[in-house]
């Protein structure tokens, strides 16, 4: 087996490494960047409601002619409990008004709840839960929420029970970016399982096609041996019948040789890349090889060859060229369902060098065209379905043109044949 394909493997599990990588350091920066967002969310409205409860409680002092503290008055116990010393009695319905215009003023907009300490029951009392934009309130469990301070007198306490999820809220493109991105690592985790399953699929389908063409050319080999033997013989040859069907048996295993053949080489091919023997030629000579080549198969066929420019020189690998012209010629012979009749034109432009193949073929679907270079495609049809082959002839062609960075084109419809134009770079 060649050694590239360890080489291409390797390859293959480094990109996908790499990717992956690249993929957890983009959702490890997504979620810092996250986490980064969260804590300036916090500090911000942590500072919206000190800055609050610092204008409520001057509001309350002015109210009852209280003179203001010369020290902050607010004591910050977590991020979503405030304490407000205010060293004078207050009432709660005033406390409710300033404190529910307070925070709309500086847009936080989530509940709250507060509760009054009573320094006579030494307990904390008079707690409500308000709904920012509604006019109900509802009582709430003071103890539950609300733990005193031993250290003052005459304060109240402020709660916010769904601080996470306000936080969280005002994150909302954050957390969707971050979504899309898991999303995105999932599908691309998922399609590097398909493509290494496909390679894995396609290396058990290579070793499949070698071992089933070795195991079948032995075989025929010894088929072919067998009848050339009797042809050979007088005594055996002499028989007009043994002559036909030995006659029969070494075309048709010629045949399927060329089949083996093919597919060993498309094989090859895929496994390691054909390496190519470029050199300076002449194509016509070339083309009027592979012309003879079918009209040797196909004696009924009429090729002609046109080359308008003469002394053109081309840089390629001289055997695979050869081969393109005689698959374009052996495809046109036979989807033709009259006698064949193939016109081939050699020709320069200012940009570059062209080989145009048309003929009066039975056509190429619009919707089939860009398929018909794929590897064992075959377009369905009564006269394609008569013609034996394994659909690797055009693949051939392309995988070569490739190689030599030529363009390839077709132009067909149904019933009017088909043009195919192969654009060489000039050397």
């Amino acid at each position: 087996m060649p050694i590239a394909l360890p080489v291409k493997i390797n390859k293959l599990k480094l990109i996908v490494i790499a990717g992956t990588l690249a993929f957890i350091g983009i959702i490890a920066m997504q979620v810092y960047l996250l986490r980064q967002a969260f804590s300036y969310e916090e500090k911000k409205f942590s500072q919206n409601i000190q800055v609050s409860l610092l204008e409520v409680a001057s509001e309350i002092n002015a109210y009852y002619g209280y003179q203001n503290q010369a020290s902050n008055p607010i004591e910050k116990k977590s991020a979503d409990y405030y304490l407000v010393n205010l060293r004078n009695d207050f009432d709660a319905g005033v406390l409710e008004m300033i404190l529910t215009s307070k925070f709309k003023s500086k847009g936080i907009s989530t509940n709250f709840e507060y509760a009054i300490y009573d320094c006579e029951t030494d307990a904390m009392m008079y707690g409500r839960y308000v709904h920012i934009g509604k006019t109900d309130t509802a009582a709430i469990n003071k103890a539950a929420f609300f733990p005193k301070a031993s250290h003052l007198v005459y304060y109240f306490a402020v709660r916010f029970p769904e601080f996470n999820s306000y936080i969280f809220s005002s994150l909302k493109t954050w957390i969707l970016f971050s979504v899309i991105m898991l999303i995105a690592l999932f599908i691309y985790l998922y399609a590097i399982y398909i493509i290494l399953q496909q390679q894995k699929f396609a290396n058990l389908q290579r070793d499949f096609i070698n071992n089933m063409t070795h195991e079948f050319k032995t075989p025929l080999a010894s088929m072919l041996i067998a009848a050339n033997s009797i042809l050979k013989s007088e005594t055996l040859a002499a028989d007009e019948k043994m002559k036909k069907y030995s006659q029969m048996i070494i075309d048709q295993g010629n045949k399927l040789n060329q089949h083996l053949e093919k597919i060993l080489n498309i094989a090859r091919s895929d496994s390691q890349p054909n390496v190519l023997e470029k050199s300076l030629i002449h194509p016509g000579p070339l083309i009027r090889q592979s012309i003879e080549s079918v009209l040797m198969k196909y004696p009924e066929a009429i090729i002609d060859f046109e080359e308008e420019t003469t002394g053109l020189e081309i840089l390629a690998d001289p055997f695979h060229f050869s081969n393109i012209i005689y698959n374009f010629l052996d495809n046109s012979v036979k989807y033709c369902e009259g006698q064949p009749r193939i016109q081939i034109r050699l020709f320069s432009t200012t940009q570059a060098i062209q080989i145009e193949i048309s003929d009066n073929g039975i056509g190429i679907p619009l919707k089939h065209q860009k398929q018909v270079f794929e590897k064992f495609y075959r377009i369905p049809g009564t006269k394609r379905s008569a013609v034996t082959g394994f659909g690797l002839g055009l693949y051939y062609v392309q995988q070569v043109c490739k190689l030599h960075h030529w363009k390839l084109s077709v132009q067909s419809k149904p019933g009017n044949g088909t043009i195919i134009r192969v654009q060489i770079n000039k050397p």
